[in-house]
């Protein structure tokens, strides 16, 4: 990555039909991180994000409510952010889908492909639910796979074999929504031609836009040929109309990436920026996008194509994840093995969950596990036993001894500036989105303290008054290893360190603080910063979302 002073970070859109899940706030909290380090060192960074609120999804959740899209979408995206504010998800522009400034970009990008003579339109094939009088998503359509014969599988993929297929090759069919049988019904259907940008993409895919899994399961693609992009559905559909069309609505994938620019705007207007600088095809602006692995293709193949076609900039870089297990077994909220983001938040601190994220996420698409049992043990140990340990076992002192006052000089000067250069390591892993690196090694700088404090016990040096010099400054010292530790885990722990900030009355500003001791510089009375966790009352996480026996 460069050394860009200007950027633009997205995480994906979350859909509107459903509260979040902590599975959910893996990207979220990945995305944060990022930006809150950036910001850190000085980066003119943005985060946006906004509520998806289109699709059949939406428009039948709202039906079985008895309420309108419109009014679902509202109350869902109020509740996403208040989980994002409790988590410390710190969004400087957060819209959603279904507003006029995205349709104003939805029809702009759509006109402009037209003009290109990227859209053709004709007639298709596809099932039908005559009962309910509507074309199927190929969610709502399960059967038996026409390649290896498993039952009750979904109508575009089998989760058995993996095979993918068109719903009208699925064997025994049925509606999920009325339980009949689809009939094979003829529309007209509106495409964008994805191989007009088979070039475009190609490139792009050879630069470092992508991480190499992805890259290298994208080129799987073009060894086949792009195909045309179907990118309408028909009525009855919430969504956004096609221009010049009657019953004919833009599929909820062309309307939702185009969230970003739209909440983007936005922030435009409210802040007097001028968009075409970050978004325009000459923009010098780095745009960093977070997403799921699952949703990859259509952030990597159908999202550039159609920025580059509307005369907008490609991404440049796309960091997609994996997907989030708790005790080793997928999420299922039938199986009881889920929790949702408010049951988190009312019971437990929300900085324990980013933290722990941030000991497991290395940049790459492995799932990761949430181990319940792990998760108390990381938290007790390295956040409550290890880092705040650090404050705890030299402030009293420093009140007691010394009216709150730090020393003139540190006892060990070259211990600190050894913290300062094992701080660029953790800096370059921050950047490489190497968390769990970063959290290794500031975890070692805090067992490192945590050894200079054993060594110089000033528990003991403090009952000599001919020793009151060096207890002096081996309590400054390590309030001063507490405050480099404080800089690094910052992007990690926001709230934690705003308390720490408020205890050493100083504020952080800039990662290069963590370079400069504080010396000769009040402070305040330590409080409690974090507590313990308690194991079985953390295991009450999934045993309170047991189906009923």
């Amino acid at each position: 990555m460069s050394d860009t002073k200007r950027m633009i970070i997205t995480a994906a859109l979350p859909y509107a039909n459903g509260p979040l899940h902590i599975g959910h706030l893996l990207e979220y909290v990945q995305a944060d991180i990022f930006y809150r380090f950036q910001k850190l060192n000085g980066v003119e960074a943005y985060f946006i994000c906004g509520s998806d609120t289109h699709g059949t999804p939406m428009m039948l959740k709202a039906q079985d409510q008895g309420i309108t899209p419109q009014a679902l979408a509202k109350r869902m995206s109020a509740g996403h952010v208040e989980d994002f504010l409790a988590f410390s998800i710190a969004f400087d522009a957060f819209y959603h889908t279904n507003r006029d400034v995205n349709q104003q970009f939805v029809n702009q990008v759509y006109q402009q492909l037209q003009d290109n003579g990227d859209i053709e339109t004709r007639e298709i094939e596809q099932a039908y639910d005559a009962a309910k009088a509507m074309f199927l998503p190929d969610r709502f359509i399960k059967g038996t796979c026409p390649k290896c014969g498993a039952t009750d599988q979904y109508g575009d993929s089998c989760e058995v074999c993996g095979a993918t297929y068109d719903p009208t090759e699925m064997k025994d069919a049925v509606s999920v929504i009325s339980g009949t049988t689809p009939v094979r019904k003829c529309s007209k259907h509106y495409f964008f031609k994805l191989n007009h940008y088979e070039d475009v993409l190609s490139q792009w895919l050879n630069t470092d836009a992508l991480q190499n899994a992805i890259a290298h399961k994208l080129k799987e693609w073009f060894s086949e040929g792009l195909k045309d992009w179907d990118i309408s559905r028909d009525a009855p559909y919430f969504g956004f109309e096609i221009p010049g069309t009657t019953g004919k609505y833009f599929y909820v994938w062309l309307d939702a990436p185009l969230g970003y620019l739209a909440s983007f705007k936005t922030l435009c207007d409210e802040k007097d920026l001028n968009f075409d600088t970050f978004w325009k095809a000459d923009s010098t602006t780095e745009l960093h996008q977070f997403l799921g692995k699952d949703i990859a293709y259509f952030h990597a193949l159908f999202w550039p194509a159609m920025l580059y076609g509307a005369g907008y900039r490609m991404p440049t870089r796309i960091n997609a994840h994996g997907f989030v297990t708790i005790n080793g077994m997928k999420m299922s909220k039938s199986r009881g093995n889920y929790i949702s983001a408010r049951d988190y938040l009312d019971k437990f601190n929300s900085e324990y969950l980013r933290y722990y994220y941030a000991t497991k996420l290395n940049g790459g698409i492995e799932d990761i596990d949430l181990n319940l049992t792990d998760f108390v043990s990381r938290v007790n140990a390295d956040l409550v036993g290890k880092f705040v340990n650090i404050a705890s076992r030299c402030a009293g002192f420093i009140k007691k001894k010394f009216d709150c006052q730090l020393a003139d000089q540190l006892v060990e000067p070259a211990l600190f500036d050894e913290f300062s250069q094992g701080a660029q390591s953790i800096h370059q892993a921050y950047q490489q989105l190497d968390y769990a690196k970063a959290m290794r090694e500031i975890m070692a700088l805090t067992d490192r303290a945590n050894q200079f404090i054993e060594q110089y016990k000033p528990w003991e040096l403090a009952k000599d008054e001919h020793k009151q010099t060096i207890t002096h400054q081996v309590c400054t010292q390590g309030i001063n290893h507490f405050y480099q530790l404080m800089v690094m885990l910052k992007p990690i722990v926001p709230k934690t360190i705003t308390s720490a900030e408020n205890f050493l009355n100083q504020q952080i500003s800039h990662w290069s603080m963590l370079e400069t001791p504080l010396l000769t510089h009040k402070i305040n009375p330590f409080k409690p910063l974090l507590t313990r966790l308690e194991e079985a009352q953390v295991l009450t996480l999934t045993s309170t979302n047991a189906p009923p026996a």
